[in-house]
């Protein structure tokens, strides 16, 4: 019991780029699940894109122009921790949609010991969300969404259970190229604890806007993230930028920076690129497809690509 323990409590921590504390549970909801998102810094809440992926960041983003489409996501992210998303979304009318998804992370295998540090067996560890998104069309510029979580981790012997929402809005103003939007993010509880103690939900509240240039191809991003914990002592934490190039409904590449990456990960030597990152994307035939990169942590480059595409497309 003293090494699951410990392991609980490695996990909880390490994703420390993207939490505030390590007493948090499911932190897993916090990692990007869109190549699009992983490439302009790990969070938007704002982005207009046909891409279903970006109703994991705000619910409020799914929209009746997705109607029919399949997006798969895959990262990984340092050593054999990877993770993943699989999403189906639907129109309803002209003015709904709705979409069910699943979302995993696999932390890897682990050696199971004694105290006396015999090796006893091994087990894995991973965290899986099960999620359904509704939105619909408030007027003709406001759109709301909303999303609810089922979530289970499991840790060796022990598991946990969870349920969370999120709530959020989208305005869009295609005459000048604005975007806007705010999210409340994983409202929910712990149900079932590991063990004794039960942590907090990794709830955040989120809103960003997004400004292509007149004049040219270029999309700026701002967001920002940990609103209910935000002081003026962490200013620079707060927020993400992103800027992408989109020359086309069909081509896109984006970069982006999150300083509290670069200032949660950084070591005595340097931590060269940490809280950067970059992608690309491209329709081909019947696919829409990205890549990016980013590097969350000072040992490896995390590595991810998206691939999303249309059901009636395939009919003759």
């Amino acid at each position: 019991m003293k090494n699951i323990r410990y392991i609980l409590f490695l996990l909880l921590a390490a994703p420390v780029a993207m939490a505030q504390n390590g007493e948090e549970v499911f932190t897993f909801l916090r990692y990007p699940f869109s190549a699009r998102v992983n490439a302009l810094g790990g969070n938007t809440v704002s982005l207009i894109e046909r891409d279903p992926s970006l109703s994991f960041h705000n619910p409020a983003l799914l929209g009746a122009e997705m109607d029919k489409m399949i997006n798969l996501n895959y990262m990984n992210f340092i050593s054999d921790i990877n993770l993943g998303s699989a999403l189906f979304t639907k129109a309803i009318g002209e003015r709904s949609a709705w979409g069910i998804a699943a979302n995993f992370i696999s932390y890897g295998n682990f050696k199971q010991t004694t105290e006396e540090n015999m090796i006893t067996g091994d087990f894995s560890v991973k965290d899986i969300g099960l999620h359904a998104f509704y939105s619909k069309n408030l007027s003709e510029r406001w759109r709301g969404g909303l999303s609810l979580k089922f979530l289970y981790s499991s840790l060796e012997s022990y598991t946990s259970l969870g349920l969370a929402v999120d709530a959020g809005l989208s305005y869009y103003n295609s005459e000048n190229d604005f975007s806007f939007g705010i999210t409340l993010k994983n409202i929910g509880a712990q149900l079932k604890a590991y063990d004794e103690k039960r942590y907090k939900m990794p709830w955040d509240i989120q809103l960003g806007l997004s400004k292509k240039m007149t004049y040219a191809p270029f999309r700026f991003s701002l967001t920002a993230m940990y609103l209910p914990d935000f002081s003026f002592k962490s200013f620079t934490k707060h927020w993400v930028l992103g800027l992408d190039y989109v020359p086309s409904d069909n081509f896109w590449v984006g970069i982006g920076f999150n300083p509290k990456t670069t200032i949660d990960m950084k070591l005595q030597g340097g931590n060269t690129l940490s809280g950067f990152s970059a992608g690309a994307g491209i329709s081909i035939s019947m696919f829409d497809i990205g890549v990016s990169v980013a590097k969350y942590h000072p040992s490896a480059l995390s590595l991810m690509m998206s691939i999303s595409t249309t059901l009636s497309d395939f009919k003759p």
